[in-house]
């Protein structure tokens, strides 16, 4: 039997749902149903639209896809501004303020606290920028991911913005593929660093050479979600750029005909490939969606990849710093402490875009910016900006690993909060802990749940949510992984740790690097220790200590209705509220009331 949202879909999707919305809008939250809300919730992912979690009734998430990250002159700043003029929160968040943006691991932006009322005004404020939020969430082709820097790397052997362009103006808003099994995550890599992790991709398209003629290899598959992580499998095709939208089309309309409506958490086509395997997904391809002739596999960059991957090497790995572009300009990475950004911060650094560069900016999937198009004369005096003491092109390890997802503060999956806490844990880390001098990376990724946003698992060190006792009370607490990483010999975290208390993580990933630094052989990177050790001995390497870190979310911030909130009690909540933030319940009240002569 199809499931619930299976139904809902059939009903209405894609397109047809933006007029809904937008009476939505004009007739305000009241007007969505109470009984329909979850079918309509699920809808509006389509057009990037999360509804947020209890006790922020009337609250939406935002999603603007910028394909393979890239910002074109003009656009941070209107995202900055629609920012500042309808995202801003009912109270403050005591880190960044009541406005921000927030970069991804997906490259792409999402706004918090948007009100039913605005959605039409902000899309025709984007729109007008061309920027859009169609298929940033819900089953069909989500944000297309690559190298940050395509088209301008000295690096790239294959033009991946070309590809990249070409899948955008085909399979977004195209009704054809509006309505898949489950979400579909497409990287497009065309570097030796491996930038676009088509590892963890359902489908990627990775840099290959074949009888001289460059392109890609295709791998299907991959995935971090829930416990069922999967690295993407080569399927054994080789595409020039010219084939790779055929190709991309063919695997797409398989996984629309193959995968399963009956259960979604095994819709991904990641278990299809499980079933499967890689040799008949060729086979069922070549025969019932392609043409044309499927060519075999070419020679693979693979060996190469260096992005994420945890080994020393000569790659520029996470794209912050100064680098020099194929152009003979640079371009200057900039690195945002667990993607947020406050929207003061996001429109200087607009200006600075302009004033030093082409305007144009790019996000990476390690959450972090990058200003394009810097000539050299330039670059000293963008590097003297005082934003850039803020967001440092030369970042320590700990600030420069750090990524986190959005955790309890929004999401309605996550167990533990998570945004706060991986800044406090970066800065705690950065101000008491000592790495090998020539160790200039260490990942720590904390996810708030098994869905695996901040992408755990690819980790030096992988921090995943839970929930303990300690003293007799309940506490936020996160299972530990060690030794994560994609490269050339991708590898997912083993889980060693369970339920370690959030106060003694710190302490935990202190003990962690007083041990390698004692006992590493050589120059071997955090990865390499972790792997000669077996489970049994990596286990025994954790041990959890109190240190003088302070944790300020060890409650259940998952019964609050906004864990910064001084009072965060779910009766203290204002929502749901109307267009002009006034709780519903107040305003029907002083419509109650007499009116004055």
């Amino acid at each position: 039997m199809a499931t619930d949202v299976e139904e809902w879909k059939a009903e209405v999707y894609g397109t047809d749902i933006r007029e809904h919305v937008e009476r939505f809008a004009e007739e305000g939250w009241a007007s969505i149903p109470e009984d329909e809300r979850d079918a309509w919730f699920e809808r509006f992912k389509w057009y990037g639209l999360y509804h947020q979690r209890a006790g922020q009734e009337s609250y939406f998430m935002m999603r603007i896809g910028t394909p393979n990250g890239i910002l074109e002159p003009g656009q941070l700043r209107v995202v900055g501004e629609v920012a500042e003029e309808y995202a801003t929160g009912p109270v403050e968040n005591p880190e960044f303020g009541a406005s921000w943006c927030d970069f991804t691991t997906r490259q792409a932006i999402q706004l918090h606290w948007i009100k039913v009322e605005d959605i039409v005004e902000v899309w025709d404020a984007l729109e007008g920028a061309g920027l859009s939020t169609v298929q940033a969430c819900g089953d069909s082709w989500r944000n297309i991911v690559g190298c940050p820097v395509a088209g301008k790397d000295e690096h790239e052997h294959v033009d991946a913005l070309e590809t990249v362009y070409a899948f955008q103006d085909e399979f977004k808003e195209n009704d054809r593929y509006e309505n898949l099994p489950r979400k579909w995550k497409v990287a497009v890599t065309g570097c030796r660093e491996g930038c676009g992790q088509g590892e963890i991709n359902d489908l990627a398209f990775e840099p290959a050479t074949k009888e001289g003629v460059k392109g890609y290899n295709v791998r299907v598959g991959g995935g971090l979600a829930r416990n069922e992580p999967r690295l993407a499998r080569d399927i054994d095709v080789f595409v020039p750029h010219e084939r790779a939208a055929a190709v991309a089309d063919a695997v797409s309309a398989l996984f629309e005909e193959y995968g399963n409506r009956e259960d979604r958490y095994s819709a991904r086509i990641k278990f299809l490939v499980d079933e499967w395997g890689a040799e008949k997904l060729r086979k069922v391809l070549q025969e019932e969606f392609v043409d044309f002739e499927l060519q075999s596999a070419g020679e693979d960059f693979r060996d190469e990849y260096s992005y994420n991957a945890g080994r020393e090497g000569d790659g520029h790995d996470d794209h912050v710093g100064v680098h020099p572009q194929a152009d003979g300009k640079n371009y200057v990475g900039l690195n945002v402490l667990v993607g947020r950004m406050g929207t003061e911060d996001v429109l200087e650094l607009a200006d600075l875009a302009e004033e030093y560069g082409s305007g144009e900016l790019r996000l990476t999937q390690r959450q972090n910016v990058v200003v394009t198009d810097v000539p050299d004369e330039n670059v000293d005096d963008l590097l003297a900006e005082p934003l850039l003491e803020d967001y440092s092109p030369n970042p320590g390890p700990f600030m420069r690993g750090s990524i986190a997802c959005t955790g309890t503060e929004f999401c309605s999956l996550s167990i533990v909060e998570t945004k706060n806490r991986m800044v406090r844990y970066a800065r705690h880390l950065r101000d008491t802990v000592e790495l090998p001098e020539e160790v200039e990376d260490f990942h720590v990724h904390l996810s708030g749940c098994t869905a695996s946003c901040a992408q755990p698992q690819i980790a030096d060190v992988s921090l995943r949510g839970m929930k303990t006792r300690k003293d007799g009370e309940p506490v936020e607490a996160f299972d530990l992984g060690l030794g994560g990483g994609l490269g050339e010999n991708p590898r997912f975290a083993d889980w060693v740790g369970e339920r370690i208390p959030a106060d003694e993580v710190p302490g935990a990933i202190a003990n962690l690097v007083e041990t390698y630094k004692t006992e590493r052989e050589g120059t071997e990177t955090f990865r390499d220790f972790v792997e000669r050790h077996d489970e049994d001995e990596l286990e025994e390497l954790v041990e959890p200590e109190e240190t003088s870190y302070e944790d300020h979310f060890m409650h259940n911030t998952k019964r609050t209705w906004y864990p910064y909130a001084e009072d965060d009690e779910m009766a203290a909540s204002p929502a749901p509220t109307d267009g002009d933030g006034v709780p519903l319940d107040a305003a029907a009240e002083d419509d109650s009331a007499p009116a004055d002569d």
